[in-house]
């Protein structure tokens, strides 16, 4: 907050204008509010946080030399490319069915609105870890899968434990959790643009998959890749609860294994964090940029300054 205090030194106070009608030009000396209260605490706020850092760092519990020692170790790296291919797979597939749950839901269909909606609910109204473990399970409820037509003989037989690897089931079972999340923002981001921009594209003659493609997909990605965003790097931690199903090879599980052959959990948990926090910081980075090109062309809410208004000193002196 800044505080004003008008000065006129070429006119005494109480004095007329002079003649001319016009009064001279005020000098504004601006002098800024001071928080006392607020320094003080960013103050003893910053005490903390550095006494808290050099504790971190002297304190043997953590055991730092470990800590350096397995953080490139090759079977962290490893595991951590692996935890980005679940991570991409997941939002991939996760990606395709979230766009087919809503063209479902904003279908005039009553079939497919419901079917969308209870795929929905289910999977947003259950844990992904208890998700997960239905997924490993799933040669024991259903040991061979058929594909086919109802009451006849099936076209394609398969083993379910032969032909899922655990790996397939984890991405599997993040896709489809992920696929209902998606589906609600892609919905809200559709439905955030104007419903005359589609009237008018069908009025030109476009179709109804034309003006979702070319008019109102294009203007409701501002409102959808922020949350994509953060699903994306929502979705890099999750991939951590892929031991229920189990798969044994992403970032968490690689150094849960380590810690127990060197009975060191602390720093290897470390490890892993130090990984996870660089992998999603670079997603930040990649976030904020997306939305930077995306909101290209929408006007901030900030006011304009008035440029055309006259400035006060200059008017006064012409």
């Amino acid at each position: 907050m800044i505080v004003a205090h008008a000065e006129r030194p070429d006119r005494a106070a109480g004095s007329p204008p002079p003649p001319g009608g016009t009064a001279p030009a005020e000098v504004i000396k601006a002098v800024r509010l001071r928080h006392p209260v607020r320094n003080l605490i960013a103050v003893v706020l910053a005490v903390y946080f550095v006494a808290f850092l050099w504790d971190a760092s002297t304190r043997k519990a953590f055991q730092w030399d470990i800590y350096i020692k397995y953080l490139f170790d090759q079977r962290i790296s490893a595991a951590a490319l692996v935890t980005i291919e679940l991570t991409v797979l997941s939002m991939a597939i996760a990606a395709v069915l979230a766009l087919l749950l809503t063209v479902m839901r904003l279908s005039s269909n009553p079939v497919f609105r419901s079917i969308a909606w209870f795929y929905v609910w289910i999977f947003r109204g259950t844990p992904v870890y208890v998700q997960l473990v239905f997924w490993g399970v799933l040669s024991l409820i259903y040991p061979t899968l058929q594909l086919g037509l109802p009451f006849l003989p099936p076209v394609i037989s398969f083993a379910t434990g032969q032909a899922l690897s655990f790996f397939a089931l984890a991405v599997l079972g993040l896709a489809l959790n992920e696929a209902a999340y998606l589906a609600e923002i892609v919905r809200a981001g559709i439905l955030s643009v104007d419903r005359g921009q589609e009237e008018a594209a069908i009025a030109l003659g476009m179709s109804w998959g034309q003006s979702m493609w070319r008019i109102v997909i294009p203007q409701s990605m501002r409102v959808i890749i922020p949350p994509t965003g953060n699903e994306f790097i929502s979705m890099l931690k999750t991939t951590s609860l892929v031991t229920a199903v189990p798969f044994s090879l992403d970032l968490y599980a690689r150094s849960r294994d380590i810690s127990a052959e060197t009975f060191t959990p602390i720093p290897l948990l470390l490890d892993a964090s130090t990984w996870y926090l660089f992998m999603t910081s670079v997603l930040m980075v990649g976030q904020y940029f997306l939305e930077k090109r995306f909101a290209r062309g929408i006007s901030s809410a900030r006011p304009e300054k008035a440029a055309a208004a006259p400035d006060t000193r200059e008017e006064a002196i012409g």
